[in-house]
């Protein structure tokens, strides 16, 4: 199981928000969309940053609900972790462990095709281990 397939099973459209828009707007954004974080676009359309739910409570704890109006430029994570098309499941989790974060851009030729979130990755290893378990029963029962 690769990238490539999860976003095949799960689709790859992609949130985008302008660097501009407000934390409020950027939180409702996520609350519609039911997602846990969206990606910032510049105007040439190259990911400028990920704008997560973590984001926005590390700032409404650090600053109150003051911060709502800011835009979220001045608060999205710039440390883009991304990953190709053929990583592995576990090299996404093993990126996700790493580097702490949530999402991780897929790109292609440079260019954003998706993103993978955690909870991505951690439905396919519960597939994983459920499909051997299953395996192990049946080589249990046929000796």
């Amino acid at each position: 199981m690769n990238a490539s397939r999860i976003l095949s099973e799960k689709g790859s459209e992609v949130f985008t928000i302008a660097p501009t828009m407000t934390l409020l707007d950027a939180a409702r954004e996520l609350t519609d969309r039911k997602v846990g974080a969206v990606v910032i676009m510049e105007d040439g359309g190259k990911p400028q940053g990920v704008f997560s739910e973590r984001d926005l409570a590390r700032e409404i704890a650090g600053g109150g609900a003051s911060v709502l109006t800011e835009p979220v430029s001045g608060v999205m994570s710039r440390d883009l972790v991304t990953a190709g098309r053929d990583a592995t499941v576990d090299e996404l989790m093993g990126l996700m462990t790493d580097r702490r974060v949530r999402h991780i851009l897929i790109l292609e030729d440079g260019q954003l095709v998706g993103v993978v979130s955690i909870g991505d990755v951690v439905k396919r290893k519960i597939a994983e281990a459920e499909r051997e378990a299953e395996s192990l029963k049946q080589y249990i029962e046929s000796a």
